[in-house]
């Protein structure tokens, strides 16, 4: 993600969450694992997207998602 410290943090945070969804599998917590690795590592692809954003308008949407997927991934945590 370049130079970006959003897009490095969103990156470590993402590879942070596949592991935990690796071992919350081991421990069979399956629906919990899913809904945290799908918002959790969504918000680095979104965060991704709004980097290389056409327009204004469509970075703020992305970073919206972003903020939106990082606030389920702190429910399900």
């Amino acid at each position: 993600m370049g130079d970006s410290i959003i897009g490095e943090k969103s990156f470590r945070f993402a590879v942070r969450v596949v592991n935990l969804y690796k071992y919350l599998s081991e421990k069979k917590e399956y629906v919990l694992s899913r809904q945290i690795l799908r918002s959790g590592t969504s918000i680095g692809a979104n965060v991704s997207e709004a980097l290389d954003a056409q327009s204004d308008k469509d970075f703020v949407s992305k970073m919206g998602i972003a903020l939106k997927e990082s606030a389920e991934t702190i429910y399900w945590l």
